[in-house]
């Protein structure tokens, strides 16, 4: 089969289970739940349409708290009113042959006001984040001790609702600048208890949280689950996240015996973002620091067969597929059943969101967002 290393199955190093292939959807944010937290049918459509051909859904991101949510149309973990709904979700995902695993997170200071009900951003320091048009969002509330266990606390909750909906596992978020990497960041995380200031004790919240997954999987699951985490592993900021610094935190979480690392890159094939000079792959610099321990998985820019066997071949066993599923969800089956050629290769404004099985909003978002995905009229 051409580009058989893609359809190799795998498995998972910690819970031994086994995906029917190497490629994985992406988590991707669609604003299609209803605006109390419940699954819609609309989303359930979306993922029927994309969950035949890959070895895993990771799902859009849920929010632990009702003061984690990050967007608008978010699902919601933080309640047990949310499980009929997401078991609907993972039985979707079920059904059409992929394991189901879902994304769980903390918006922090990214928080938007008009969804926080009259409360507050909280954030690892009082730092406000600066958009992309330049503008400070509010300053966020320096977390209490109080607060942080609260949150860590409603990760293990989240994982507990996950099981009891049928999920095969869980990714902790702690990538794209939400509440997870605002305490690892030496900008977000100003802090001088045991929460901040050196890197071993910004890595204490991530651990914490992983330590409490962990604990919640060991108390509620009856069968093997999944538990992954996600980074990104620079950032622009001054002083921000450096790779060593990624580097360090993956070790640390590789030694917790957890599934695999999912890093959160624009381009597989590019390398550093702080040091242009650094053209070392932060993927494969990361896989040759923890592969030996835990799966890593890589996404960016991959559109083609031959740009997802390269990634492989640099030795990182999983990658995942993320606007690609959105131009065409049947990627994974016309490359295995060698019909490359029918591949959609741009969003046709003609042929309307109903053709691609897209929520509205998600839809929208799409279309008007240049160079985010190639749309054409």
């Amino acid at each position: 089969m051409k580009h058989d290393s893609l359809f190799q199955s795998f498995t998972l190093p910690a819970s031994g289970i086994q995906l029917k292939n190497r490629v994985v959807m992406a988590p991707m944010t669609n604003s299609a739940s209803h605006e109390n937290g419940d699954v819609s049918d609309d989303e359930l459509a979306y993922y029927r349409e994309r969950s035949g051909g890959v070895g895993a859904v990771i799902t859009a991101v849920a929010n632990v708290t009702e003061d984690g949510i990050g967007f608008d149309g978010e699902v919601g973990v933080y309640d047990d009113r949310h499980i009929e709904g997401l078991t609907r979700l993972a039985d979707t995902i079920h059904a059409e042959g992929a394991k189901a695993i879902l994304q769980v997170f903390h918006a922090g200071r990214l928080a938007p006001l008009h969804l926080l009900k009259g409360g507050s951003p909280i954030s690892a320091s009082a730092i406000a984040h600066t958009d992309m048009e330049g503008k400070d969002l509010p300053v966020p509330r320096e977390m209490t001790t109080e607060d942080i266990q609260r949150v860590i606390q409603a990760f293990g909750e989240a994982t507990r609702r996950a099981i009891k909906a049928g999920f095969d596992g869980i990714e902790i978020h702690g990538a794209n600048r939400y509440l997870i990497q605002q305490f690892f960041s030496p900008y977000t995380n100003r802090r001088e208890d045991q929460w901040g200031g050196s890197l071993e004790k910004r890595i204490a919240f991530p651990l914490a949280v992983v330590a409490e997954v962990k604990r919640a999987v060991k108390e509620h699951a009856q069968r093997p689950f999944i538990i992954g985490y996600r980074i990104s592993p620079e950032e622009h900021y001054e002083p921000g996240i450096t790779i060593e610094d990624s580097l360090y935190l993956v070790d640390r979480i590789a030694d917790e015996s957890i599934d695999y690392i999912h890093l959160s890159t624009m381009n597989f094939f590019e390398g550093s973002i702080r040091d242009q000079n650094d053209t070392r792959l932060p993927t494969v610099r990361v896989h040759e620091k923890v592969g030996d321990r835990v799966a890593v998985i890589g996404v960016g820019s991959i559109h083609t067969p031959e740009e997802a066997a390269r990634a492989l071949d640099t030795g990182v066993p999983l990658i995942a597929l993320g606007r690609q599923l959105l131009v065409e969800p049947h990627w994974v089956e016309k490359v295995q059943g060698g019909r490359e050629g029918e591949i959609r290769q741009a969003i046709s404004r003609q042929a309307g969101r109903e053709t691609l099985v897209m929520p509205a909003p998600l839809w929208n978002m799409v279309t008007n967002a240049p160079g985010w995905v190639p749309v054409e009229d």
